[in-house]
C-alpha cells in the first residue's frame, strides 16, 4: 500500500489527536470523571408520600402513605417515615398496617416494616375487632400478604393469642397463621 492509498487513515488519525487534545485542553473529561455520585445517595424524595394501587374493576387494592420517603438510586429502593399501608376489601373495613420505618425494594413487590409494627382492622357486621403487634414484618403488597419470623401478639377482645412466627393475608380467603409457641388467653361466655 502507498500513502496515497492510506490518506484516509492519516486524516483520521490526525483529527483523532486534535480531538483528544481539545478535549484535555477545555477540560470537559475532568468535569466528568470528578463527578462521581456517593454511594447510596438519594436522588428525590417526598413529604406526604401517597401510592394507590388499583383491582381489575378499578377500585383501590391497596394504599401506601408516609410521612416521608426518600428514593435511592444505587439500589432502587425507597426509605419511608412513619409507613401506613391499607389493604381494601369489598364491603369490609380496611387492614391497616404502620410502622415507625420502612423500606420498598426497588421492584416495589418486597415493603419491609421496621421494628414495631401494628396490623388493625375494625369492626363490622360479620367481622370482629383486630389488632396484630409484631416487628420486622414482610408485606408483599402485590398478593395482598404478610409475614414475620418474630413474636406475634393477636388480640381480638376480650381473646388474646400469641406465638413466634406468622403469615397472614389481607384478601378473601383471609388467613391467618401463627407458626410456633401459641399460646392463648381467651375469655368463655
Amino acid at each position: 500500500m502507498s500513502l496515497r492509498e492510506n490518506k484516509i487513515y492519516l486524516y483520521l488519525t490526525v483529527i483523532a489527536l486534535i480531538s483528544w487534545w481539545l478535549v484535555k485542553l477545555t477540560g470537559v473529561d475532568e468535569i466528568y470523571h470528578g463527578q462521581v455520585p456517593a454511594a447510596h445517595s438519594p436522588d428525590y424524595f417526598s413529604k406526604g408520600y401517597t401510592k394507590w394501587e388499583m383491582n381489575e374493576l378499578g377500585r383501590v387494592k391497596n394504599k401506601l402513605l408516609a410521612d416521608k420517603m426518600t428514593h435511592y438510586s444505587d439500589d432502587g429502593t425507597t426509605h419511608m417515615l412513619n409507613p401506613i399501608m391499607f389493604f381494601h376489601n369489598e364491603k369490609k373495613p380496611p387492614w391497616v398496617v404502620k410502622s415507625g420505618t420502612g423500606i420498598l425494594s426497588g421492584d416495589g413487590k418486597d415493603l419491609f416494616l421496621n421494628g414495631k409494627v401494628t396490623i388493625d382492622r375494625e369492626k363490622a357486621e360479620g367481622v370482629t375487632q383486630l389488632t396484630i403487634n409484631t416487628s420486622m414484618l414482610k408485606v408483599k403488597p402485590e398478593t395482598s400478604y404478610a409475614e414475620t419470623s418474630e413474636w406475634a401478639e393477636l388480640i381480638s377482645p376480650p381473646n388474646k393469642t400469641t406465638g413466634i412466627g406468622m403469615k397472614l393475608t389481607f384478601v378473601e380467603p383471609i388467613h391467618l397463621q401463627l407458626l410456633a409457641n401459641v399460646k392463648g388467653k381467651y375469655e368463655t361466655k
